[in-house]
């Protein structure tokens, strides 16, 4: 039997392999559209194994079981059907009990407590058709206070065996965190979990700040801020919170800036004489060097994975639309054709698909195009979708969806590229302008 048994309309399996007991790889599995019927798994609560690890057994079998549930690619198994219980992390495996209720998946667990308040997590992912596992054991050992990045890690290494495909919840998000009435909004940067958790302040409220967008490495943060009276390019320290601004010269305006692929440079807009053109420059110091050269607004510049093209947004049409060129400048070829106006368009890490945001009959969209503007896709519809972010591995995207009327406020929300699985992402505030981040290590 294989391990995926899902019912498909609009799901394209690729090198679906039967997973054998002898089986020596991960399944491998390539999802190109939405599914009908998601797996169904199994995660008993993991076992507690010393000191006070069933302390955090049942916290972190939750992170777990919530983490793959969300994806939509997954279902979970109420602990009431279960037939078999697991109180040993070294137990044999009753998989007829497990086949009984219709698992396909079984996540089995035990968390430990040490000395300094060390922790450590082991878990086995188990194919209850085949009956065997599916891929070796793994431990993962760190301190109390991130055990919920361990629960991430387990997750991800689980939605990578069974999807072949990289993880993502082990990521954070860096967000601007709003307060206040809709006509006088408090804003500060923010981090958090990509799931809404372990929020923390990057900045307060007392300068408008706007558009953070994570390094590569996840470890700075490039935003906006009206700290001087005019928006400006600042520069900041995820871990001490120290923050420069971005010495551009002439004191323009500079605003939407991005890192390059490898963080060793900075795109952004820059205003002069009323017109914004988009430039680069090293962090290291210096070189400033523009790229484009026209009367039009030009903005919102995110590079593609490798370094070596650009996609923006422009007005040299007449209305916003997308536009990609060489990274280092030069023609650019338009490659937004629909009705509306297109605008703040991310590039996936995966480098096969565009993100954007559209406008287009009193509506706001997140949308997907082809590098080249073809096979373009809608995903939401709503008052005010805006700003799209890809997850690390290009499966998922968050963005900001504002309400309607005067006590309308903005919030995160993610749907999968398939336009499946929307979701609302929880934050203590009102929220808007997300970046996710790269894995953490």
């Amino acid at each position: 039997m294989k391990l995926l048994r899902i019912l498909t309309l609009t799901l394209v399996v690729i090198g679906l392999a039967q997973a054998a007991r002898a089986q020596s790889g991960p399944l491998r599995i390539e999802i190109t559209e939405g599914v009908i019927e998601p797996l169904p798994f199994a995660i008993p609560t993991f076992v507690g194994e010393g000191g006070d690890g069933a302390q955090y057994a049942a916290d972190i079998s939750r992170v777990v079981a919530a983490d793959l549930a969300g994806t939509g690619l997954f279902r979970e198994i109420p602990s009431s059907a279960f037939i078999s219980s697991v109180t040993s992390f070294d137990a044999p495996v009753s998989y007829p009990d497990w086949k009984a209720i219709n698992a396909q998946a079984l996540v089995t667990g035990a968390v430990a407590t040490g000395p300094g308040g060390t922790l450590s997590v082991k878990f086995r992912l188990f194919d209850v058709f085949s009956g065997a596992p599916l891929g070796e054991g793994l431990q993962f050992s760190g301190t109390v206070s991130g055990w919920r990045r361990m629960a991430h890690k387990v997750a991800d290494v689980v939605y990578s065996r069974i999807t072949g495909e990289n993880g993502y919840f082990d990521s954070r998000v860096v967000f601007v965190s709003e307060s206040g009435p809709k006509d006088a909004r408090r804003k500060r940067l923010a981090i958090m979990d990509y799931d809404g958790a372990n929020v923390q302040y990057l900045t307060d409220s007392t300068s408008l700040v706007l558009a953070p967008r994570f390094s590569p490495t996840g470890d700075r943060v490039l935003y906006t801020s009206y700290e001087s009276g005019r928006p400006q390019i600042y520069l900041l320290d995820v871990a001490s919170v120290g923050r420069m601004a971005l010495d551009t010269g002439g004191g323009n305006m500079t605003f939407s800036p991005r890192f390059n692929p490898n963080g060793t440079g900075v795109v952004f807009s820059l205003e002069r004489g009323g017109n914004s053109d988009l430039y680069t420059m090293d962090l290291g110091g210096g070189g400033l060097r523009q790229l484009t050269d026209t009367p039009a607004i030009e903005t919102a510049p995110s590079y593609s994975p490798d370094g070596s093209q650009m996609v923006f947004e422009s007005d040299r049409s007449g209305t916003q639309q997308l536009y990609v060129m060489p990274a280092g400048g030069g023609e650019a070829t338009r490659i937004s054709f629909g009705p509306g106006r297109y605008s703040t368009p991310v590039w996936s890490p995966r480098g096969d698909l565009i993100a954007f945001t559209k406008q287009n009959a009193g509506r706001f969209h997140i949308g997907v195009m082809r590098v080249d503007g073809s096979e373009e896709r809608l995903l939401t519809a709503s008052f005010l979708d805006e700003g799209p972010t890809w997850s690390p591995n290009g499966r998922v995207i968050m963005f900001t969806r504002e309400t309607q009327g005067a006590e309308g406020a903005p919030g995160l929300y993610s749907v999968d590229i398939s336009g499946r699985n929307l979701r609302r992402v929880q934050t203590p505030e009102a929220a808007s302008d997300p970046s996710w981040g790269p894995l953490q290590n």
